[in-house]
Parts: C-alpha cells; structure tokens; sequence
C-alpha cells in the first residue's frame, strides 16, 4: 500500500531492549478533504530511510498494516494496529514526469470529407 502527504512531524530514532531494537516514528497529514495524520512507524534498518526528509515535504510512504492480539489480565483480547513504513520517496519524484496527452479535438474529430457511414 502507499500513502502521500505531507511530513508533520520525525521524531528520533529510539533504541529499545538488550538485543538494540530501533524505531522511528513520522507523523504525516494527508492531502484530501478530510485530512488524516497519520502515524507511521520505521524500524531497525528502516529508521535512516527517513534522514534525508523534513517536516513539511511532501511524500508518498510505501507501508505495510500490522495487527496484533494481546490478553489482558481479566483474559480479554484486546486488538492493536499499526502501520510500518519501509520506503519513502519525494513525492513530485515519484509521480515521475507527465505523459503527453492528445488534444480530444485533433485525435477524435471527424473530417467533412469522409461520410459518415454508421447506421445510427
């Protein structure tokens, strides 16, 4: 999946745990009516992608959902998500240059000297 917005907010990069897990997350707002900041999460190797963005720059994030259970300790299951990010590119970048379009007059337009034989 991707998501383009524009970068709210990077934070830094956090280390958690003995083993050196990292995680860095990015807050980015989304460009429609309705707009949606969205909070996305790096990790390890992922977390240096995010080094040459600021705030402010406009993206498209490649992601991916994640979901996960946990059991309280009444013994309810409770639900999680998140969204985990492991590509961003600029995003006028990524729209690439635009492709030539035909004039609907110059490719659909019918010539007065070829009769128009449909029957309807």
């Amino acid at each position: 999946m991707e998501v383009t917005g524009k970068i709210k907010k990077i934070d830094e990069t956090k280390t958690f745990g003995n083993n050196g897990f990292r995680k860095r997350e990015m807050v980015l707002t989304t460009e429609e009516q309705y707009p949606q900041m969205l909070l996305i999460e790096f990790i390890q190797d992922k977390c240096d992608l995010l080094n040459n963005y600021n705030e402010g720059d406009a993206v498209k994030v490649s992601i991916n959902l994640r979901g996960r259970e946990w059991i309280n300790p009444q013994g309810e299951a409770k639900y999680f998500n998140s969204i985990q990010g492991w590509r961003i590119e600029n995003a006028m970048a990524a729209q690439g240059a635009p492709a030539p379009m035909e004039s609907f007059e110059t490719s659909n337009s019918v010539s007065d000297e070829e009769p128009d034989d449909l029957p309807f």
